[in-house]
């Protein structure tokens, strides 16, 4: 397999932690976003969308998205489980994972994508263009605090983000408060909750992938 990866970017680090965790060692081929290599015909041929991760499997079809890449992940690597055991923590992984995605990152790339002046007709990811909106900019910073405060409240009495063990939910959740930190997004002081978590989340060796 292949992993093709940026720095960088929020989405693919979330794979990268994932595999870390796992302790999977693939080939993984840095994609220059900066340059706009995700556009050349080469990787359109590996994901039209021109987006990373990317998961280029032994026959040489490809996996985009991360959630579809972790599970896929999940299913030949399954020690230890990040995607939950019983029905119950596979649904409370996937509830908690989907809301993170849709309320956090979301949230902050409108944030980003709106506002970095190298980001000007690239407002949206993929392979049209999109002028930035202003608006959307500030609205996505304010849906970040509120998600953080949601987060805090979530972790009052949780260990972990979706239950008792750390899973891929804590994973996003990381992504997004580390991200959020680097636009000047930060936790609020009386998220005493969040805090306690990202403190022991960020402590992990697999936090530094």
């Amino acid at each position: 397999m292949k992993f093709y990866d940026c720095k960088t970017a929020p989405s693919p680090r979330r794979v990268r932690i994932f595999l870390a965790e796992k302790g999977i060692d693939i080939e993984t081929i840095q994609v220059d976003l900066a340059s706009g290599e995700q556009f050349s015909d080469e990787f359109r041929q590996m994901n039209p969308d021109c987006v990373v991760p990317v998961l280029q499997l032994d026959d040489g079809s490809c996996l985009s998205e991360v959630t579809a890449i972790c599970q896929y992940l999940e299913a030949c690597y399954p020690e230890p489980p990040l995607l939950g055991t019983t029905v119950e923590e596979r649904a409370r992984v996937t509830m908690w994972n989907t809301k993170i995605e849709q309320q956090g990152l979301l949230s902050m790339a409108d944030a980003f994508r709106n506002s970095a002046k190298g980001l000007s007709g690239r407002a949206v990811t993929g392979s049209r263009g999109y002028e930035q909106i202003p608006e959307l900019a500030e609205r996505g910073r304010q849906r970040v605090q509120q998600f953080f405060a949601r987060l805090d409240g979530q972790l009052a009495d949780s260990t972990y983000i979706a239950g008792a063990n750390f899973s891929m939910a804590d994973i996003s959740a990381l992504v997004v408060v580390d991200f959020a930190a680097w636009i000047k997004i930060g936790v609020p002081d009386k998220a005493a909750n969040l805090a306690r978590w990202y403190g022991e989340i960020s402590a992990r060796p697999g936090a530094v992938a």
